[in-house]
């Protein structure tokens, strides 16, 4: 049978740490433009305390997307030890394309994909770089077009990146700035002819757009002012409920499809939006499969140390563990693997994974 197999991993973690403390001098304003006159330390307490999240990764004004990007691609090659050549897709998940420090305008001409793939001294012309923008669940949803490509024969090694720099289109006047982070990470998922099922297993996505739309945006910033600028703006609370009553739904049909049962997972990589969230999500998910206990280390997280970075979470998370840089999680042959994710849309997927 042909199984999608992924044969490596890389991802590139900025160097600069950003902390809590460092918003301390920031002024944060309501969506309706009214200073928010509480202390930071309590706004900033408030936040650590509902979202987990201690500090965050920011690029260096040097860098761009596409450049860290291109490091993850080039990490999960060389992890895979594939000559790149080889390569018959590269797709990029990611929402902003580059965006230069100070400008806030986004470039996306030529794609993301285009760049990684002259940033890699590829030159086989067969080799079809493209972009993929679908909110956080992007690099899930690349992973699951990389699965299908495959399994009609179209491609036999694909590079999947998930690659963002929301530090560039955030307003500093807004609490939910102190949520979003910049990072890349990559997989190869490689075509092979084994007698065993193994690879990806299941896939499922579902979009809700009706009333949901505007969930996530791009708004002015909440400092009334001239500046024409727009950044990315959310619906905290809705996004919350939705997610809590949506993402076990779809975990739910990804694994119903194959008859595969919660008890027989061993790992779920869930997207790093908020660390009480995705707990929820969790407790609900077992809640679904009528199980009581949630086995001890079953949903790894990094959103403490280093936020919310979009697309990029969910290939990071695993390449860490991997790399044997969680001392608590490994990912060993046959465990059975959920990747799933939330975002802008709004979208849903998920991939059950056996190793």
């Amino acid at each position: 049978m042909l199984n999608s197999v992924i044969t490596g991993s890389g991802a590139y973690i900025p160097k600069i740490v950003v902390k809590n403390s460092d918003f301390i001098t920031n002024d944060f304003f309501n969506a309706s433009g009214e200073k928010i006159e509480t202390d930071s330390k309590e706004i900033i307490r408030k936040f650590q305390e509902i979202t987990g999240i201690n500090s965050r990764r920011y690029l260096r004004e040097s860098q761009s997307c596409s450049d860290i990007a291109s490091i993850a691609g080039k990490n999960a090659i060389e992890n895979a030890g594939i000559d790149p050549e080889e390569i018959d897709m590269i797709i990029v998940a990611q929402n902003f394309g580059d965006v230069i420090k100070g400008s806030h305008q986004s470039d996306n001409v030529p794609s993301i994909a285009s760049r990684v793939k002259h940033q890699l001294g590829i030159k086989n012309e067969f080799c079809v770089p493209y972009d993929i923008i679908f909110g956080c669940p992007g690099w899930v949803q690349g992973m699951i077009q990389a699965h299908m490509f495959i399994q009609l024969g179209e491609a036999k090694k694909c590079l999947v990146i998930g690659s963002e720099a929301l530090s560039r289109v955030v307003d500093p006047n807004d609490r939910d700035t102190m949520i979003f982070a910049d990072g890349a990470g990559a997989v190869v998922l490689e075509a092979k002819e084994e007698n065993e099922r193994r690879g990806i297993l299941s896939h499922a996505t579902v979009s809700h757009t009706r009333d949901e739309k505007d969930f996530l945006y791009m708004g002015e910033s909440y400092k009334k002012d001239d500046n024409p600028t727009k950044y990315i703006k959310m619906n905290g609370h809705r996004i919350y409920s939705y997610a809590l009553t949506q993402v076990p739904k779809a975990i739910k049909y990804c694994l119903d499809k194959i008859d595969l049962q919660l008890s027989e997972v061993d790992k779920i990589l869930i997207h790093q939006a908020n660390e009480k969230m995705d707990e929820a999500i969790v407790k609900r998910l077992y809640r679904a499969f009528k199980l009581n206990d949630i086995p001890k280390g079953v949903m790894p997280m990094t959103i403490d140390e280093l936020g919310n970075s979009s697309v990029a979470t969910v290939p990071t998370l695993y390449d860490m563990i991997m790399r044997g840089k969680m001392s608590e999680h490994s990912i060993n042959k046959n465990d059975i693997i959920l990747f799933a994710s939330v975002g802008a849309g709004m979208n849903i997927n998920c991939i059950a994974y056996k190793s």
